[in-house]
């Protein structure tokens, strides 16, 4: 078997984001959002697209976007993304789109009570908190000096740092592990490993990702798909190749201009000292100061080489 790389939009929504899969959106954000306690009882999946209310506000899309409703019959927004690349803005947009899903819920005169909250959560395939070792990180408000909650928890931020998992199949024991090698590894798998194949979900997930099972349109808007990240990765890549090369060409130039100066310097100095060695018998101590520069020390120095 041969299965798509759930890392790529185009794979990331099939699997986790279609009618028919309901139910491995749930269990899936089940084990990330809320550590494997089945919270979620159902789940509206909505229009990825965030339309803005006021004329001239950016358009936005997020890969998913969903309500659930938990046990206590709340509602919660969530909205998913799948980067790989590492782009300029990214946390930004990350921001900008939790604030906007929030914002864009009210029509007008609808009091501010009806407000849900939102659960922001991005799935990275690069490191982006260096300092913190944990593969997942949430973010709320905070009061900055004491770390009090903000009243009302109604943004949450939480990061998956794919790259910092690390756990490989004998490993893999929680709900949350199996997710998270299913999306870095099942690219390379050739078969459902029996320890995830005894998750429905998940076991689900392959069957969907399964390159059998996808038509041949489907089969071309991943492969655009993945060459547009190659692409990409190898523009990253060329950048930073040409960056190094220019700081390698400024860093020889430097050099050179730096030896040069040392050159000079050290070739002024040392006739400076034989001017002043030819001078010693002929004009005081003090003539020679003034005409090379040098100071009495460095004369009387010179004068006890040359005894």
């Amino acid at each position: 078997m041969i299965f798509i790389n759930p890392k790529i939009d185009f794979a990331f929504k099939k699997i986790f984001g279609s009618e028919d899969s309901k139910d491995i959106l749930i269990s899936f954000l089940n084990a990330l959002i809320y550590e494997e306690q089945p919270v979620i009882k159902s789940i509206e999946i909505l229009n990825p697209y965030i339309a803005p209310r006021i004329r001239g506000v950016k358009d936005t899309y997020v890969d998913i976007k969903a309500t659930i409703k938990d046990a206590d019959n709340c509602d919660q927004t969530v909205i998913i993304e799948m980067q790989v690349l590492n782009l300029e803005g990214f946390e930004k947009r990350i921001l900008y789109n939790a604030a906007k899903s929030y914002s864009t819920q009210l029509a007008l005169g609808e009091g501010y009570n009806l407000l849900n909250p939102v659960i922001a959560l991005t799935i990275t395939d690069f490191v982006m908190f260096t300092e913190i070792d944990s593969v997942t990180s949430k973010f709320v408000l905070k009061e900055k000096d004491f770390l009090i909650n903000y009243p009302i928890y109604d943004i949450e931020l939480i990061f998956v740092e794919l790259p910092k998992f690390k756990k490989q199949l004998p490993e893999l024991k929680s709900i949350v592990d199996k997710w998270l090698y299913f999306l870095k590894e099942a690219r390379h798998l050739s078969d459902v490993p029996e320890v995830m194949n005894t998750v429905p979900e998940i076991k689900k997930a392959f069957y969907i990702a399964n390159q059998v099972n996808l038509t041949l349109e489907e089969l071309d808007d991943q492969e655009k798909s993945e060459f547009f990240i190659q692409d990409q990765r190898g523009a990253v890549t060329k950048a930073i190749k040409q960056g190094i090369q220019q700081g390698v060409q400024q860093g020889i130039q430097q050099g050179i201009q730096q030896g040069i100066q040392q050159g000079v310097q050290q070739g002024v100095q040392q006739n400076t000292l034989e001017m002043a060695r030819k001078m010693l018998n002929l004009v005081d101590d003090q003539t020679i100061c003034q005409v090379t520069g040098l100071s009495l020390t460095e004369v009387e120095a010179l004068k006890m080489l040359n005894s």
